[in-house]
């Protein structure tokens, strides 16, 4: 995991990180997920080749989770307590913003009504879902902050973590225009 920026947003911290989420040692991490939990491929995938076939049966008994929405499972073998599974938007399918934000949104409450400290983000609807990842990023980043800044939360950490390197720049980019704009 490598470390690229933090930002403290009112006693708490938002961490952009490159790396594995599969190896985050923190409370829950977040899958970016289909509405049928069905963990195939991308980040889904190696979540359950690495935590094991429960988070796929948990999952399986939650059954269908709404766009915008989230579900949780245990963590299986992973580093992290638990796998929050927030379903976002695919691109073209209308009202893709609002649907990201529900996502990410959705998987912050969860994380503070189980009481977690450490959540990790990867940049949900990027990948295969075809959301551009410059908006993503920024939607996500502006999404977290808001959440840290107007919800009581047991949360202290957020990190957003990406395994490449192109789309951890795009989120150290926003949160940098955040800083600037605030110091203003």
């Amino acid at each position: 995991m490598q470390e690229l920026l933090e930002v403290p947003i009112d006693g708490k911290r938002i961490k952009i990180v490159q790396g594995d989420i599969t190896e985050e040692h923190v409370d829950a991490i977040v899958n970016a997920a289909n509405s049928y939990l069905k963990h195939g491929g991308g980040v889904a995938g190696a979540i359950v080749r690495k935590g094991g076939r429960i988070i796929q049966e948990e999952s399986d008994k939650i059954g269908y989770v709404p766009v915008g929405k989230a579900a949780i499972t245990t963590a299986g073998k992973l580093p992290a307590k638990y796998v929050i599974h927030a379903v976002g938007p695919r691109w073209g399918e209308g009202d893709e913003d609002n649907k990201l934000r529900s996502a990410v949104w959705s998987a912050l409450e969860l994380a503070t009504e189980k009481g977690l400290k450490s959540i990790s983000l990867p940049a949900i609807s990027s990948g295969i879902f075809g959301f551009p990842k410059e908006r993503a990023t920024k939607i996500i980043f502006e999404t977290v902050v808001d959440f840290l800044k107007n919800v009581p939360t047991t949360l202290e950490e957020v990190r957003l973590c990406n395994i490449d390197r192109y789309t951890s720049d795009l989120f150290v980019k926003v949160a940098k225009e955040h800083i600037q704009k605030n110091q203003n």
